[in-house]
């Protein structure tokens, strides 16, 4: 378990936490003589996202707080601390119509190489005929959790007949600092094997099949993708990488780029470290390609990201296009106006996610869907 905050009331402490890769709240109720008792606010969904809102009042007897799932919107709800009851305040409107009890979302665990335990997010519309066809995201680093929560243009996908999922892979920080530190300098291919095993895991319990898997990730993620496509292949029909930090071993040799020597906590120092330059180049997308069967492969990047420089994808992919056997069905797309996080203005953010949706859609044989 881990504790991530505390607010304190005049009659309870909330306390916010992470257990089994779960944010949760819970309520330490308060007398005279310090805590009295404590619980957990509960929900129905086997997978969700909750956070204290804004509480300004000390003496309030309720709790305002934030909560999302793979397949609820994002809602705000009241919390009574005396009867522990939940009163919702606001969901966010879906256009058109949506029924969330239209899909299902599920908690799976897939056991890694050398026996974790990591937990997979799913979600998927109710009554489908498996396998199906799915999408699998990861990013698995700066202890950034990729916590679940409700995503409108994933409706795309759902209701195509698709399923999402989230690889919870080390690197991150779903379940603590632990977690973080197995999936960083000289273990982070504990975040590569993660993801690969949650591939398996998913075709295993009959979910998919490898050729109807998609993976994504972007920046650190996009690494991951670079990594398990060198890893394992034939895991995959077909990978999207967003602003790939694919050339991460020149990048990291290189003092002089804005981010390298605040990297170090998590890449290691390569030019000054033989063991961080071996352990680096030993998984580095770039310096790994090798002749074999690639998956169709999505690389998008930015001509004017400076945290992941554009080159970066461009050399991969051309390394992919001269090394790979098979079909080299290798694609790169370069936005001209955008830096690391993508394109200004809603709009034009919902046409560059309508593009690679539809490649994702086009692998998994959906597109006419």
């Amino acid at each position: 378990m881990r504790l991530e905050d505390v607010d304190a009331y005049a009659t309870h402490l909330v306390v916010g936490q992470r257990s089994g890769g779960l944010t949760q709240l819970r309520i330490l109720d308060l007398d005279a003589d310090g805590v009295a008792d404590d619980h957990l606010v509960e929900f129905d969904e086997e997978v969700y996202t909750v956070g204290a809102g804004g509480n300004p009042s000390f003496d309030s007897p309720v709790v305002r707080l934030g909560y999302t799932s793979l397949r609820i919107p994002s809602s705000v709800y009241d919390y009574d601390v005396a009867t522990r009851s939940l009163t919702l305040l606001k969901r966010m409107p879906v256009l058109g119509g949506y029924d969330p009890d239209d899909y299902e979302e599920h908690r799976l665990w897939a056991t890694a190489d050398d026996g974790e335990q990591v937990p997979i997010s799913l979600v998927a519309r109710r009554g489908l005929d498996r396998p199906v066809p799915l999408l699998l995201y990861g990013y698995g680093a700066y202890e950034h959790s990729i916590d679940p929560s409700f995503s409108v243009s994933r409706l795309a996908l759902l209701d195509r007949g698709a399923a999402f999922a989230v690889a919870h892979v080390r690197g991150g920080g779903e379940l603590g600092r632990r977690w973080y530190d197995d999936g960083k300098l000289l273990a982070k291919r504990n975040t590569f094997t993660d993801f690969v095993a949650c591939a398996r895991h998913l075709a295993q319990a009959g979910w998919t099949t490898p050729d109807l898997t998609v993976a994504e990730g972007a920046s650190a993620g996009g690494l991951l993708m670079g990594a398990v496509a060198n890893l394992a292949p034939e895991a995959f029909g077909g990978i999207v990488a967003g602003v790939p930090f694919v050339d991460a071993l020149t990048s990291m040799l290189d003092s002089s780029l804005p981010l390298t020597v605040t990297e170090y906590d998590e890449w290691g120092d390569p030019e000054h470290d033989a063991v961080a330059y071996d352990y680096l180049a030993g998984y580095a997308p770039y310096d790994n390609v090798a002749a074999v069967d690639y998956p169709p492969i999505l690389a998008e990047t930015s001509l004017n990201d400076t945290r992941v420089l554009y080159v970066e994808p461009a050399k991969w992919v051309a390394r992919l296009r001269h090394t790979a056997t098979g079909r080299r069905d290798v694609l790169l797309r370069t936005e001209m106006a955008a830096g690391h996080g993508g394109v200004s203005g809603r709009y034009k953010s919902w046409h560059d996610r309508a593009f690679t949706l539809a490649w994702i859609l086009d692998r998994m044989g959906l597109a006419d869907g």
